[in-house]
């Protein structure tokens, strides 16, 4: 539980509070989605995950098995 809260920053507090806001005025206007959309973007910081999970948004490495010279001609 101390490790969980340690990894705490202040933009997962940040994104936290909006989705709390979020949620409150859903209720307080009766607008059923809104209450829905907080409650899953309240999650998102609770369970520290981000729309695309870990490393979802980086360029995978092609590290291929043929490490082949590559042999250039130079043209004059």
């Amino acid at each position: 539980m101390k490790q969980w809260i340690q990894s705490w920053n202040l933009m997962r507090l940040l994104r936290l509070a909006m989705a709390i806001a979020i949620i409150y005025q859903g209720i307080d206007l009766q607008q059923w989605l809104f209450v829905g959309i907080g409650v899953v973007l309240a999650l998102m910081p609770l369970f520290n995950i981000g729309c695309c999970g870990t490393n979802g948004c980086s360029v995978p490495r092609n590290q291929s098995k043929n490490n082949r010279e590559t042999t250039f001609t130079e043209i004059k």
